[in-house]
């Protein structure tokens, strides 16, 4: 059984190997960057943040056995304020006739858009190599933990919840979409630029041209990527249709990767979240299978764990493996936070 929580600086290290796998925004490949990033986080845990809307909260799946970290993830409270938008490409189809050619066409637009009060953003998913697949399910832990905590701290979060998806990316890992369009308007690759919005938009929106892009011009090849889904993230877009995400038309400015959105109420886990109390005894044979969490009092403030579990009739109490009530700290009569893993 593996164990889920809140990571804590002692991580970095750890971190910063998985980074190397997937060097994005919400987990650089920057020891400075990603230090800030965790001081951040604990802070959130820890409520030392004021404003719920400024926290983000960043996870760890550890093997307990060994106390080997085998991926992360994010939950970004809200992406997008005054100081630094959600910056994207709305987009959109326009159509064309000439009655004096007699042909129409139906061309694709890019139109610059931004959110000032964002979306709660989900983030910053990467799991080790080796530790991919299996029947431990590592990725979905890492994607549905998001929503556990999310749920047991409704208030804190927005109303809808975004997923930026990784499109693909060339073997060297430029985006061929930034090289036909932002590099064109910015005079910057692909790293830098990605690396630059990472504390400042204002360069996208003094650069970029307000009016539509059409589509049109770029080529063919890069017309194809434009909302498309890479290899990596196939089975992150499968897992978020799933629990009721859906495409909304608007793709990242700087690799085309599309946007994908759920009311937050609408997503499955929030909506069949339970809070309950642990009983006495084991689940049973056929219990099935939950994401169960406990807040922690001291330098772990979150604990959360793949088990069987077996709720009770009266739908108030659940009962849990030894080796879970363990690893989340909990005895019976302990309050905990329930959703569906299945």
């Amino acid at each position: 059984m593996l164990l889920l929580r809140d990571a804590q600086p002692g991580d970095l290290p750890g971190l910063l190997a998985l980074a190397r796998v997937l060097d994005s925004v919400n987990l650089p490949h920057d020891r400075k960057a990603l230090a800030a990033i965790l001081a951040g986080s604990t802070g959130s845990f820890r409520g030392t943040i004021r404003d719920p809307l400024r926290r983000h909260y960043l996870f760890v799946l550890e093997d307990p056995r060994r106390r080997r970290i085998l991926g992360t993830s994010m939950l970004i409270a809200q992406h997008g304020t005054h100081a630094s938008p959600c910056t994207f490409f709305e987009l959109s189809e326009r159509e064309h006739y000439s009655s004096t050619l007699d042909r129409h066409f139906r061309h694709r637009v890019l139109s610059l858009g931004y959110h000032f009060d964002g979306p709660t953003e989900i983030g910053g998913l990467v799991v080790r190599p080796r530790a991919r697949g299996g029947p431990e399910r590592p990725g979905r832990q890492l994607s549905l933990v998001r929503f556990l905590y999310l749920a047991a701290h409704r208030r804190d979060f927005r109303d809808t919840v975004l997923a930026e998806l990784m499109p693909p990316l060339a073997p060297d890992g430029r985006s061929l979409f930034w090289e036909s369009c932002g590099r064109r308007f910015t005079g910057l690759d692909y790293q830098t630029a990605d690396k630059l919005s990472r504390e400042n938009k204002e360069f996208i929106q003094q650069l970029f041209p307000p009016g539509g892009l059409y589509a049109t011009l770029l080529p063919p090849r890069v017309q194809k990527l434009l909302g498309a889904v890479g290899p990596a993230t196939r089975g992150a877009e499968r897992l978020l249709s799933r629990i009721g995400f859906r495409f909304v038309g608007r793709i990242d400015p700087f690799d085309g990767g599309p946007h994908y959105e759920c009311r937050t109420d609408e997503v499955l886990q929030v909506r069949e979240h339970r809070r309950l109390t642990v009983a006495r005894g084991e689940p049973g044979p056929g219990a099935g299978e939950k994401l169960v969490g406990a807040a922690g009092g001291g330098r772990v403030r979150f604990r959360a764990v793949r088990t069987p579990a077996a709720v009770s009739a009266s739908g108030e109490e659940l009962r849990l493996p030894a080796a879970a009530r363990a690893l989340l700290g909990v005895r019976p009569g302990d309050a905990v936070d329930a959703v569906p893993f299945a």
